[in-house]
């Protein structure tokens, strides 16, 4: 995936992302940049969480959410703040 933004500022971001998973990313005006990985792939996404916080910092441990999922929050080495959601397979 290639997402180009341009306004004054050129934001690049290129993901290549294995496991079935959906990839949102957001930046608020002047703002940090927000990425949101989503799938059902436990052990993927879960191997994700650990390398992106690997020099950086967990905000919210992976862990169990009330709707069901398991979520959490980390930001990376370069200050880019991640949300790992890892929801259940479809029956």
């Amino acid at each position: 995936m290639m997402l180009t933004m341009s306004r004054r500022s050129l934001i690049v971001l290129a993901l290549s992302v294995v496991a079935a998973a959906a990839v949102w990313v957001t930046q608020s005006p002047g703002g940090p940049i927000s990425v949101s990985l989503s799938g059902t792939d436990e052990a993927e996404l879960r191997g994700y969480f650990e390398r992106l916080s690997d020099g950086g910092t967990v905000v919210l441990p992976l862990e169990k959410a009330p709707w069901g999922d398991s979520f959490g929050m980390c930001r990376d080495r370069f200050g880019v703040t991640w949300m790992v959601n890892i929801g259940r397979s479809p029956t």
